[in-house]
């Protein structure tokens, strides 16, 4: 058989910011930038190249939109991350043969790891692996990339005692793997990651609890040294607390919750992780019981189960004799036009000025001396309040509930003595591994609750949802995290086996956006991320589970 020509043209159009360059077919990133955009090369860590994230050593192979990648952005600001852990974990491979880190929780502008080896990690430990980090960057060192054989990459990591990473490798059933590595550790290559360290300006590593900590630089400014940890210990303990209980189900990574529910388990890991919120809440009820508190505020980040989370509270304290009545804050939010701009000119209906401050202070004082007060009934369709009310009273011996995004910040009920409030924390503070040196980002799993509730009961698509999110999470940054260490109690509503159930319905939503939308980037990354796990059916999930809240069929009315 004759081989058959294909008329390929050679030269492609790509496009940066409105201009346009003609260039050579498999040109590569990094060349493309250094030749036509050499005052922005130094600062691109990556390219989203046609809606696809890539490396800097990517060819582009068809005209297309690129749009380079700096730490000012989530995408670039992932790579830098991914290149970090892949330097630490080398650092520490070359310094302790036979040591391992295992990365657990986001704490401020980093992440902790454990240092598993012979002898606990001491000061001069820390010195060393730093030392070691900045002579990497010194050198320029290379960072390589490589495909290799599905078998040839389990039996690699198993001979390196890495069972976890191994399973990943076997659940994805793919024929080939791309791997990364610096010289000793070897790792899968989730993330685009950056070719050499050079690029790399600053990092600290330092001391934490049992382990170590590696803090960024602050979110946009690479070359500015990282901000000093700001005391997180009741998240921490929290996070500790959620791995102790994964592994108490035998479920501390996604190839164990893959194993689960291919062996057939799954229904057990479900009831234990379900039983062991259930006891929390329980034990959150008999905290406010003992304070003897009359407000209960519950605040926490989108899609964190706020709103499960105070129902099945509500239950708990009914049952030890406690009636409790429920205080919605969206009622008192401010007229639309008196609602105040962002730097956009948009409403910005997550700052606390969008909120009647006065009116409600004076209903919650009210309230704690036993008067009655009529509660406003706001119409978020008409924009204002309605001209209606409800009356409410608070009795001896009942408590009120208040749920809401400003629930920790003081300003909210400055009108109540702090002895009389209980602040809670609620957040999806996900502690389930990828395997030992990548982890499951927390915004993503509450990303994935959003996009299948908002599609399921809202209306909105994932393209809608994707495009909000960013707003969202500078919402959060500025309203809700930095007053995360006021709460009296923390809630991890996590559940272990929650992506693997959130699979079914999120995969076919982020299948729906469009290649050509911009939002399709952050659609791949998702869908590639639920590539790790085994499906879970929605029938497994208890109907009073936290999770019903997104997938539908709760016992609760929301």
């Amino acid at each position: 058989m004759s081989a058959v020509a294909l008329n390929v043209p050679q030269t492609i159009l790509v496009r940066v910011a409105g201009q346009e360059f003609s260039i050579s077919r498999g040109t590569r990133v990094k060349a493309f930038l250094r030749r036509y955009l050499p005052a922005l090369e130094p600062e691109c860590l990556g390219a989203t190249v046609a809606n696809r994230t890539v490396d800097l050593e990517a060819p582009i192979a068809s005209s297309c939109e690129l749009i380079p990648l700096t730490y000012a952005t989530k995408e670039g600001s992932r790579i830098y991350r991914s290149t970090l852990i892949v330097m630490l974990c080398e650092a520490i491979e070359r310094l302790f043969p036979g040591a391992r880190a295992n990365v657990g929780q986001a704490l401020g502008d980093g992440y902790y790891f454990d240092v598993v080896k012979e002898a606990p990690l001491t000061v001069a430990d820390l010195d060393a692996i730093r030392a070691e980090m900045h002579a990497m960057v010194a050198r320029k060192e290379a960072v390589a990339s490589m495909r290799v054989p599905a078998r040839q990459a389990i039996e690699l990591f198993e001979a390196a005692g890495r069972t976890w990473t191994a399973d990943i490798v076997r659940a994805r059933r793919r024929a080939w793997v791309s791997l990364v590595t610096m010289g000793h550790a070897v790792d899968i290559a989730f993330n685009p990651i950056l070719p050499t360290v050079e690029n790399i300006r600053a990092f600290r590593v330092g001391p934490y609890a049992d382990g170590l900590v590696l803090l960024l630089p602050p979110p946009g400014r690479p070359a500015e040294e990282p901000r000093p940890l700001q005391n997180h210990r009741a998240v921490f303990a929290v996070y500790r607390e959620t791995r102790d209980w994964n592994r108490l189900v035998g479920v501390e990574t996604v190839g164990d919750l893959n194993r689960s529910v291919i062996q057939g388990s799954i229904g057990e890991v479900i009831r234990v992780a379900e039983a062991l919120h259930e006891r929390r809440i329980a034990s959150i009820a008999d905290d406010v019981f003992s304070r003897k508190s009359r407000l209960v505020l519950v605040a926490g980040p989108s899609s964190s189960g706020k709103t499960t989370f105070v129902k099945r509270l509500r239950m708990q304290l009914l049952a030890i004799g406690v009636r409790p009545k429920e205080l919605s804050v969206d009622n008192y939010y401010v007229d639309r036009e008196k609602t105040p701009l962002d730097e956009k000119g948009e409403y910005d209906f997550e700052c606390i000025e969008a909120i009647d401050l006065d009116l409600l202070n004076q209903h919650l004082a009210a309230l704690m001396l036993g008067h009655e007060v009529a509660m406003p009934r706001y119409s978020f369709q008409r924009g204002r309040r309605d001209a209606r009310t409800t009356p409410m009273r608070l009795e001896r011996g009942e408590v009120l509930l208040m749920e809401g995004i400003h629930g920790l910040n003081d300003r909210l009920t400055a009108a109540v003595p702090d002895e009389q409030k209980t602040r809670i924390y609620v957040s999806a503070l996900t502690q389930l591994c990828i395997d030992d040196h990548n982890r499951i980002f927390t915004s993503d799993s509450r990303l994935l609750r959003r996009i299948v509730r908002d599609r399921k009961f809202r209306g909105y698509s994932a393209v809608q949802t994707l495009r909000m999110w960013p707003k969202v999470r500078a919402g959060e940054e500025r309203w809700i995290f930095p007053f995360q260490d006021r709460a009296d109690r923390v809630f991890n509503s996590t559940l272990v086996y929650e992506q693997a159930a959130l699979k079914v319905f999120a995969e076919r939503y982020l299948m729906e956006v469009p290649e050509d939308e911009p939002a399709f980037a952050e659609a791949a990354r998702l869908v590639e991320f639920l590539d790790l796990f085994v499906p879970v059916f929605a029938d497994d999930v208890p109907a009073t589970s936290i999770l019903r809240e997104f997938l539908g069929g709760s016992a609760f009315d929301y």
